[in-house]
């Protein structure tokens, strides 16, 4: 599933591409995608300007002239690329919006967990947000882990905690930071929040400057993979020997979630 990386990545390439650029003859292949259902988002995006795209968590937030937002979640295959509009259209295409640059706006999800979500002028749409890992202070991020009895690889998946890690960047951190996934949130200390803290923030700025995680569908919206992947250091390398210390990378599940660790570099 795309994170925050990913999303960053996916905003980057948008911005110049449809900043600016006028939306018309928008088509939906499925009218589900939208949220909330029956809303006439084809109406409400037909001769609007998009004049700012940004991230919040794992979603890409595009600003209308006329004030209003929408913003897309790619869920687990989710697409959003600008293409030119002789280039086929892939299976799965559920959005489809001509620009006034002739290139197209496309969204394709085969698994269809992402959508396009309206909101309008109205706020409170990011109440069920905890805030950006990017910038938290390590102060608040002690408090926040304090605050849960969870293990620290679950309490960091929960996007009212923190928001927009995922699974692959919770690993990587809390390897970088010398931390078991199944410590006990609350029982963190203050000095070992703040090196997770800074771990977090280092691990997602070398994803970011890498493009992103590429391990099945992700592309950004150029169509260019990321390449984070090929310095993933326990993420998806179970039994492989670890890189700083050769003891084989462990995978778990916690909470139905797969887990990667080393067993001798992040001593519980």
């Amino acid at each position: 599933m795309p994170e925050l990386p990913e999303v960053q990545q996916t905003v980057d390439s948008l911005i110049p591409r449809v900043v600016g650029e006028v939306m018309s003859e928008i088509q939906l292949g499925k009218f589900d995608v939208v949220e909330p259902h029956g809303f006439d988002l084809r109406h409400a995006l037909q001769g609007r300007r998009i004049v700012l795209v940004t991230r919040r968590a794992k979603r890409i937030v595009f600003l209308l002239d006329t004030g209003e937002r929408f913003w897309v979640h790619l869920g687990m295959t989710g697409r959003l690329v600008v293409e030119s509009m002789d280039v086929p259209l892939r299976p799965h295409t559920h959005f489809l919006c001509n620009l006034s640059s002739a290139h197209q706006l496309r969204f394709s999800d085969p698994r269809r967990f992402g959508g396009i979500h309206w909101t309008g002028t109205t706020t409170g749409h990011e109440d069920d947000l905890g805030p950006e890992p990017l910038s938290i202070c390590p102060i608040d991020f002690h408090a926040r882990l304090r605050s849960t009895t969870r293990v620290i690889k679950t309490a960091l998946l929960d996007q009212k905690l923190i928001a927009g890690l995922g699974n692959i960047y919770v690993d990587e951190s809390l390897f970088d930071a010398k931390i078991h996934p199944l410590t006990p949130a609350m029982m963190i200390s203050k000095k070992r929040a703040a090196i997770l803290c800074d771990s977090i923030h280092r691990v997602l700025t070398a994803a970011i400057n890498a493009g992103g995680s590429t391990l099945r569908d992700y592309v950004d919206a150029d169509g260019k993979p990321g390449m984070f992947q090929l310095l993933h250091v326990v993420y998806d390398r179970a039994g492989q020997p670890c890189k700083t210390c050769a003891a084989p990378i462990v995978r778990i599940i916690v909470h139905q979630r797969s887990t990667h660790f080393c067993k001798e570099c992040q001593k519980r």
